[in-house]
């Protein structure tokens, strides 16, 4: 008996999907509730499990085709475990997703005489001159792909007079890619954006997070990061300035009392910004917590649609990735944006004398419509005091 493999309905808004990586090839085994298809929206990405045991008799759609909700992008027939054939993990890693190579209905052919979907055209021809099978070749390709100059590479470089050969690749823009596209043209269009910047002194939670730190991973299970005194520092500066958590609605200026605050982190498909709800409520072990299950579930493409909507205001590290200074860009219709910055031991003037403190640029862009200049500086100015002395979190000073 054949099931339909249907694309399902992973929200209101969303009528379409992307085909990403099919994590099973046709013809092959698969174990109920294992992954084996993934999809991709212009939010998040998403998992297709097996209804049940067995095998995957047809695959219509293929990897970076497009498909409705509702509509049938394959078949598989109930059967019972092959005896040759070892089962499957039920959870399949990012990493092992990322790498799965997308069935095709015709595949160039190599050296063993099967097929290889990471293996481009002219690469093939090469390799199957030079009696190569792709487990004998690095790729260097998007997703793994093996050029042709991979395989030159292998044989200890090109031919002489040939030079170095040159290669292009397309590869479609995903849904994800294109909603941050679209974002990022409709914030610079339709908001004032300015940026204001400031440095803070790191002493002072450094020297926290020394004292503390091994007595909160024993207790907490989790380490004691920067974020979580960023989130508190900016959950009291917005409460002294509520225009940054406003935005604008039709021609009405919608207040808040509430802080619904988006961590953008890095996934498996790229930047995605989880939103930590009522983070004013939150302690900072529930925001380290909240933290590093969002960081673990983004590299696995598992974070939700509905953890990825509304928020108010938006904090982002650049720093973890090097960034000395930058002008984050603010996610409408939110009307701040906190963007957080490397930690350079650098010499300071503190009362008359110079110093060597670790310090980080910190900068604020704000869409002009909402926020007033004066309003942007002081909030950013009170994130600086809070961060320097985090006893005034406490006190509420």
């Amino acid at each position: 008996m054949s099931v339909e493999i249907k694309v399902p309905s992973v929200g209101e808004s969303i009528t379409e999907v992307q085909i990403g990586a099919w994590h099973a090839e046709q013809g092959k085994w698969v174990a109920q509730d294992s992954e084996i298809v993934e999809l991709e929206t212009d939010k998040a990405t998403f998992d297709v499990p097996a209804p049940l045991d067995g095998i995957i008799v047809e695959i219509l759609k293929k990897t970076g085709e497009m498909a409705s909700v509702g509509e049938v992008i394959g078949y598989l027939e109930e059967a019972e475990r092959p005896a040759d054939q070892a089962a499957p993990a039920p959870e399949k890693s990012p990493e092992k997703a990322a790498a799965a190579p997308a069935p095709k209905a015709e595949a160039p052919a190599h050296a063993g005489g099967g097929s290889d979907d990471r293996v481009m055209p002219a690469a093939a021809r090469v390799m199957a001159e030079k009696g190569l099978s792709p487990a004998d070749v690095t790729g260097t390709g998007h997703g793994g792909r093996i050029l042709k100059e991979d395989v030159l590479a292998h044989q200890g470089g090109a031919a002489s007079g040939n030079g170095a050969f040159r290669e292009e690749e397309i590869v479609p823009m995903s849904p994800i890619r294109k909603k941050i596209a679209e974002r990022l043209v409709e914030a610079q269009t339709n908001a004032a954006l300015l940026t204001t910047f400031n440095e803070v002194d790191m002493s002072s939670v450094m020297e926290l997070r020394a004292q503390y730190k091994d007595l909160f991973l024993k207790k907490y299970d989790v380490k004691l990061g920067f974020m979580s005194f960023f989130v508190k520092a900016v959950v009291d500066g917005l409460s002294q300035f509520p225009q940054i958590n406003a935005e604008i609605r039709g021609t009405d200026l919608v207040f808040r009392n509430y802080y619904d605050i988006g961590i953008a982190v890095g996934g498996g498909k790229g930047l995605v910004v989880p939103v930590m709800r009522n983070a004013e409520r939150l302690s900072f072990a529930e925001i380290e917590l909240k933290i590093n299950d969002f960081g673990q579930r983004a590299r696995a493409n598992k974070i939700s649609l509905d953890e990825l909507q509304g928020g108010t205001f938006t904090i982002t590290n650049g720093g973890v990735y090097g960034s000395l200074l930058s002008t984050p860009i603010v996610n409408p219709p939110q009307s701040g944006v906190l963007g957080m910055h490397g930690i350079q031991e650098r010499p300071i003037a503190v009362n008359g004398q110079v110093v060597i403190r670790p310090m980080m640029y910190i900068a604020l862009t704000y869409d002009h419509r909402v926020v007033d200049g004066r309003e942007a500086v002081v909030f950013l100015k009170r994130v600086k005091e809070a961060l320097e002395e985090p006893a005034r979190m406490l006190m509420e000073i």
